[in-house]
C-alpha cells in the first residue's frame, strides 16, 4: 500500500456528514439505492444549457480504461482508475489526496467502475481480489480485505455499495469460467459475513437447471457493475453476467440460473428471495451487465427495470415476478433462441452490442425511462470449448465484425407500458451513464468523445461538447455552496473501445458567461508491473519494426513522429492504427507479424513516450 501526493486539509472534509437524505451529493456509483440515476437539481435547465461549459479538468495519465462513476459527498469527488483512488475539490479539480493499490501479482483485467461511500470511508475493490477501505479524509488505508479466488480467471470491477455497516461486491470473470459470487463484508472491519453463489452447486437452489454434470463448476455468471437496494426490505438487485463457454451452450444444456438474472437477495444474510431470467441457457454473451433500476408506477405498482445486452429493456413486477413487458432498444434480429453453429452467421445485437454496463435511468417527471445501447452486428461461428484455468472459455472460433460500424441509440420509453416516446440515432455507441435531471435534462456522452445535454422530454441535443476521449463511465451531477455542477469521465482504453480512446480526465462542467478556458491540473498515475512489463516489451517491437520510419524514439523520419501522438484528441488510438492502417503508406503488421498483446505492448511504449 502507498499513499502518495497526500495533501494537508484545512478543515475536515464535508464528506463525513454525507446521508440518504442529502440531495446535493451524488451518494453512489447510480446516486441512489433505487439506482434511478435522478438529480432533484434544476439550476441548470433546458433554457440555459447552452451556457454550460467546462471549468476545470483533471488529467489522470495516459492511455487506459476509464469507466469509473465519480461519487460525490459534500465538495469532494471521488473516483478510481486501475488500481489508484483520487479524492477531488468538486469546484475546480484540484486533487486532496490519492491512493495507489500495489496489485499482487499479475491482474485478469484492467478495468474498474467507482466506489462505495459510508460512515467517513470510501470502499473500493481491485483486480487482484481485494476489497479495500480507505479514511475519506485522507486516503489511509484502514483495513484490506482479499478475496479467496475461485479460479485463476477471478478479478473484481463492480462499483460497490454500502448499508448499515455492510458492504456488497461481486466477482467478475464469467468468459475465464468462474463460479460467480456475491459477498458481503463488515465495513467497519473487513470481515467477510455472508456469499451467494451466482451458480448454484449441490442441494442448492437452481442447480438442477445445470443439466451437464461438472459444467456448473465453471458455469461463469460474473458481475460487471454496481447493485441496487431497497433498503426498508433489505433486498438487495444484482445483475448476473453470461454463462460459460460463452457460446458454446450445447456444452452446458439447461437453462444456467442464474446467469443472465435480475438476482434478488436478503441484504442482510444473502438469502435468495426470488429471481427473473431474461436469457435462459445463452449462446451469444448476453449479459445482464448493469444495474437493475426500481421505480413504482403511476397506479403504486412497483417494478424492477433491467436491460441487457440481448438489446431489451425488461420491466418486472416486484410482488408477482411477472414480465410486464420488453422493449428493443437497439437493432435486434431473429429469435432470441438462435445459437451459433460451425457456419459464421450474423447476430444483432453482437456480443459488444446492447446495453453494457451502465443501466437506465428515471426521469418521473416524463414517466420514462431512458435507455443508452450500443447498435453493432457481429458474425459468429463455433469453435472448441476446452476449459484452461486463467485462459478465456469462449467456444467460438471466429468472433466477425459485421458490415455496419458500431452506433449508438437513446431511447425513452414509457415506463407504464413500454412504448417508445423517442429515440435517438447516433453515430457513435452510448456506453456512457445517461443522468436525468429535474432540470429537464438527461445527460450522457457517446463514443466518439461528445458529451451530450438532451432535453428529456424530446431527445432534442440542446448541448454537445467533445471532450477528446470516449466516454465510457459515469456523468453526475451535485450541487456545491447553491452551484449546480456536472461532471463526467472522458477517455477509455479497453477491450470495449469504440471511436477515439483519447487519455483518462475528469471533467467538470457548469453555467458560465463565456467561453473561458478550463483549469487543466494532472496527476501522475504510477505504473503497474504490467504497465511496465508491456513498455518494456513494446520498446523491442517498436526498435523492430516501427522505428525504422518513426525514429528510434518515436521522433520521426519518413514516418510521422509519434511522441504525444496518443493523447492528441481525435487520434484514433495506436493500437487501432496498427491494427487498421491510415491510408496506404503504412504496412501491414497485424495479425502477423504483430498478435493483438504485441498491438497492445507497443501502443504502451508508445503512449510511455514524452511530448519533448
Amino acid at each position: 500500500m502507498r499513499v502518495y501526493r497526500l495533501l494537508t486539509l484545512a478543515a475536515v472534509i464535508s464528506c463525513a456528514h454525507g446521508s440518504a437524505s442529502d440531495t446535493t451529493s451524488w451518494l453512489t456509483y447510480n446516486n441512489s439505492y433505487d439506482s434511478q440515476r435522478f438529480s432533484p437539481l434544476k439550476h441548470i435547465d433546458t433554457s440555459n444549457v447552452g451556457s454550460l461549459n467546462e471549468i476545470c479538468e483533471l488529467q489522470l495519465g495516459g492511455p487506459a480504461p476509464f469507466q469509473a462513476g465519480p461519487v460525490v459527498i459534500g465538495d469532494t469527488l471521488f473516483l478510481t482508475l486501475r488500481h489508484v483512488t483520487v479524492a477531488v475539490n468538486a469546484t475546480d479539480c484540484t486533487v486532496r489526496w490519492s491512493h495507489a493499490h500495489e496489485m499482487a501479482g499479475k491482474p485478469v483485467a484492467q478495468v474498474n467502475r467507482g466506489v462505495a461511500y459510508h460512515d467517513g470511508r470510501v470502499f473500493r475493490a481491485t483486480n487482484d481480489g481485494a476489497l479495500l477501505a480507505l479514511d475519506a479524509s485522507s486516503g489511509k488505508q484502514q483495513w484490506i480485505a482479499r478475496v479467496k479466488r475461485w479460479g485463476p480467471g477471478e478479478f473484481l470491477s463492480a462499483a460497490p455499495i454500502a448499508w448499515r455497516n455492510l458492504v456488497f461486491i461481486g466477482t467478475a470473470g464469467g468468459d475465464f469460467g468462474i463460479r460467480g459470487r456475491i459477498i458481503a463484508f463488515s465495513a467497519s472491519t473487513g470481515k467477510q459475513l455472508w456469499t451467494f453463489h451466482t451458480i448454484p452447486l449441490g442441494t442448492e437452489p437452481g442447480a438442477d437447471s445445470w443439466k451437464k454434470p461438472g459444467s456448473a463448476a465453471i458455469g461463469g455468471g460474473g458481475v460487471w457493475s454496481s447493485f441496487t437496494l431497497h433498503p426498508d426490505k433489505a433486498e438487495l438487485f444484482v445483475s448476473v453476467a453470461n454463462p460459460s463457454p460463452n457460446f458454446a451452450s450445447g456444452d452446458r444444456p439447461g437453462d444456467n440460473l442464474y446467469t443472465d438474472s435480475v438476482v434478488v437477495l436478503d441484504a442482510r444474510t444473502g438469502k435468495l428471495k426470488w429471481h427473473y431470467q431474461v436469457t435462459k441457457n445463452d449462446g451469444l454473451d448476453y449479459d445482464l451487465a448493469a444495474a437493475p433500476m426500481l421505480y413504482t408506477s403511476s397506479r403504486g405498482h412497483r417494478r424492477v427495470a433491467a436491460a441487457s445486452k440481448n438489446g431489451y429493456l425488461y420491466v418486472i413486477d416486484r410482488s408477482s415476478h411477472e414480465l410486464i413487458f420488453k422493449t428493443p432498444v437497439t437493432t435486434v434480429t431473429g429469435d432470441a433462441s438462435r445459437r451459433p453453429t460451425a457456419k459464421p452467421e450474423l447476430f444483432c445485437p453482437g456480443p459488444a452490442g446492447g446495453v453494457e454496463w451502465n443501466g437506465p435511468a428515471f426521469d418521473a417527471a416524463h414517466g420514462t425511462i431512458i435507455v443508452g445501447s450500443v447498435d453493432n452486428c457481429m458474425q459468429i461461428k463455433t469453435g472448441p470449448a476446452e476449459y484452461k484455468p486463467g485462459e478465456l472459455y469462449l467456444g467460438t472460433a471466429v468472433l466477425l465484425t459485421g458490415d455496419e460500424a458500431a452506433s449508438g441509440w437513446l431511447t425513452a420509453i414509457d415506463s407504464e407500458d413500454g412504448h417508445v416516446v423517442w429515440k435517438n440515432h447516433l453515430s457513435s455507441p452510448v456506453v456512457a451513464a445517461v443522468t436525468v435531471t429535474a432540470g429537464g435534462l438527461a445527460f450522457t456522452g457517446d463514443s466518439n468523445g461528445n458529451f451530450l445535454a438532451l432535453d428529456s422530454r424530446t431527445g432534442e441535443v440542446l448541448r454537445s461538447i467533445q471532450t477528446g476521449g470516449q466516454m465510457a463511465g459515469g456523468i453526475v451531477s451535485y450541487a456545491v455552496a447553491g452551484k449546480q455542477y456536472v461532471a463526467a469521465a472522458s477517455g477509455n482504453l479497453s477491450d470495449a473501445t469504440y471511436g477515439v480512446a483519447g487519455k483518462p480526465k475528469l471533467m467538470i462542467l457548469s453555467l458560465t458567461k463565456d467561453d473561458a478556458s478550463p483549469r487543466i491540473s494532472s496527476l501522475a498515475i504510477p505504473p503497474t508491473p504490467e504497465d511496465r512489463d508491456r513498455i518494456v516489451r513494446g520498446a523491442t517491437l517498436f526498435g523492430q519494426y516501427c522505428s525504422a520510419c518513426h525514429g528510434p524514439s518515436g521522433e520521426g523520419r519518413s514516418g510521422p513522429a509519434l511522441r504525444g501522438v496518443s493523447g492528441q484528441p481525435g487520434h484514433p488510438g495506436v493500437a487501432e492504427a496498427i491494427k487498421r492502417p491510415p491510408g496506404r503508406v503504412m504496412p501491414t503488421l497485424y495479425p502477423d507479424p504483430l498478435s493483438q498483446d504485441d498491438v497492445l505492448d507497443v501502443a504502451s511504449y508508445v503512449g510511455s513516450l514524452p511530448l519533448h
